[in-house]
């Protein structure tokens, strides 16, 4: 009998590998590898394993280092920020990528518990992990202030199937994604191939309407005609506040400001400066507005930097300097990232010398009052969002009123130069298609992006360099059915498929209990 324990231990063992393994195949479909088809190969396996076992323990361990997996190899950036000041934050990376993808794993787990409880066979099972995987990623994007990075239905990011998200969002793509990857496990392992079969048709479909979406050419311009200009500064974030280089950057974006612009672009109507790229607080910046209009020739410059209020609270804000050099408008951040921006406890980790990673004196920011638009006269109505904002839909959809376009300042220095800045991108990519509008990217050192309303990048600064680039503002589409409905859709399609799942599960109880069915 004891010679069979270590092949019971070992027969426990290997599905969890295999879920932790499917995990990181299931990350390469997020940017900037997009390898979508293969991520969805990885989910219709991990939905395979999760679903098989009737122990709800057994497939929550399977949910759970299924998504360990993925969330570790999406989300390996994030030891980036605490390399910056190695000494003082370096100890905390391994903990920071071990917690993080570790703790978002538990939903994933939760789904796999819930799945293997309430459903009596493997197939069912399959249809309640579609429904709970669903579930548990847009809970994951609202507790806690959210997280909806990474969402299972971002593989299809730059492929035609995100043209889907101007109907349903983001969440209706993961719902999509995961229903195709069931389909070999709901019909049976006899017809296993009409399921792979049935799954790649589910997700083609989408693919070919989005095709027909998009116009062969170039977007609409805006009208009137609106020329606007990103300025990429390439400041690493290690040397951004150096004493000695503070100067350098600033005159740097100076230049670029000025530059004269490509032949046949006319000068801008609008310049973009990226996160907090103004290097003395709103109440000190008066003569440094000076310089930059004078730079503008005429131009509005948005431009972020920090602004401290009479009672010592900071906000991360975004200027609109006026061609005459005064202040326009502000608005101030009002989603900060926890543990960066600000620290939850602060009194209690404060005790231990640990601070958010962006921390000034106070220990870190003021939370704005929230999303609104600024009024930027010919250059139309803009919805301002500073860095992590963007990955929000469902904050944006709280600005009053519709924008004609989105501007997005960013510091992706903190992201390093691997995956993070190319999610980030892809995030905001998205954004533009559920709502229908063009997107301006101005990021400290990349990626600076011009992105129409259908998502497509029409123009890009590298990645680590310094440059401006000029690009043509493109109109706005009509208000998508996102803008509309939102996830309501989504949420009455998981309602509905959950009361047809559970007739289902009773049916089959009735069938399998002693005496039951015919």
């Amino acid at each position: 009998m004891s010679g069979l324990l270590p092949r019971t231990a070992a027969a426990v063992r290997t599905p969890v590998t295999l879920c932790f393994a499917l995990g990181l195949v299931a990350a390469t479909g997020q940017a900037p590898l997009g390898w979508a088809w293969g991520a969805l190969a990885a989910y219709a396996g991990a939905i395979a394993l999760i679903s098989r076992p009737d122990s709800w323990r057994r497939a929550a361990r399977r949910g759970w280092a299924f998504g360990t997996g993925h969330f570790a190899g999406a989300l390996f950036w994030i030891v980036e920020p605490f390399l910056v000041d190695i000494a003082r934050d370096g100890w905390m990376a391994p903990f920071a990528l071990a917690l993080l993808s570790g703790g978002l794993a538990l939903f994933w787990a939760a789904a796999g518990g819930i799945a293997a409880r309430i459903g009596p066979s493997p197939r069912l099972r399959a249809g309640w992990l579609v429904l709970t995987l669903t579930s548990a990623e847009i809970l994951r994007s609202v507790i806690f202030t959210g997280f909806p990075w990474a969402l299972i239905g971002h593989i299809w990011i730059g492929a035609p199937q995100m043209q889907a998200a101007a109907l349903v969002g983001a969440h209706g793509l993961t719902l999509l994604t995961l229903t195709a990857a069931a389909l070999p496990s709901l019909v049976g392992a006899r017809h296993a191939a009409i399921g792979t079969l049935a799954g790649i048709a589910l997700v083609a479909l989408p693919g070919g309407w989005g095709m027909l979406r998009l116009p062969a050419g170039a977007a609409v311009p805006a009208d009137p005609a609106v020329t606007v200009r990103l300025i990429q500064p390439n400041a690493p974030q290690h040397l951004k506040w150096a004493p000695e280089m503070i100067p350098v950057f600033y005159e740097r974006q100076l230049a670029l400001t000025a530059a004269p612009p490509e032949p046949d672009v006319p000068r801008p109507d609008v310049v973009i400066w990226p996160e907090t790229s103004v290097p003395w607080i709103l109440e000190a910046a008066a003569p440094a507005f000076v310089q930059m209009s004078d730079a503008g020739q005429g131009a509005l410059v948005l431009a972020g930097l920090q602004h401290r209020t009479a009672d010592a609270e900071w906000f991360n804000s975004l200027a609109v300097v006026a061609p005459d050099s005064h202040l326009m408008d502000r608005y101030d951040k009002h989603h900060l990232v926890p543990f960066g921006e600000y620290m939850p406890f602060l009194s209690v980790f404060a005790q231990f010398g640990i601070f958010g990673l962006a921390a000034n004196e106070t220990g870190g920011y003021t939370a704005g009052p929230g999303p609104r638009l600024l009024d930027l006269e010919a250059a139309g109505q803009v919805l301002p969002l500073i860095c992590y904002e963007v990955i929000f839909p469902d904050e944006i959809a709280r600005a009053p009123g519709r924008a004609d376009w989105i501007v997005q300042i960013t510091n992706d220095a903190w992201f390093g130069r691997a995956a993070g800045p190319w999610q980030h991108l892809a995030l905001a990519r998205l954004r533009a298609v559920e709502q229908g509008l063009p997107l301006m990217r101005a990021a400290n050192t990349g990626i600076s992006a011009a992105i129409d309303p259908y998502g497509r990048v029409t123009g890009a600064l590298p990645l680590g360099e310094a440059g401006k680039l000029d690009a043509r503002l493109p109109a706005a589409l009509a208000a998508t059915p996102y803008v509309r409905f939102g996830d309501v859709p989504v949420l009455a399609l998981l309602a509905a498929a959950a009361a047809a799942l559970a007739i289902w599960s009773r049916r089959r109880l009735s069938v399998d209990r002693p005496g039951g069915g015919a």
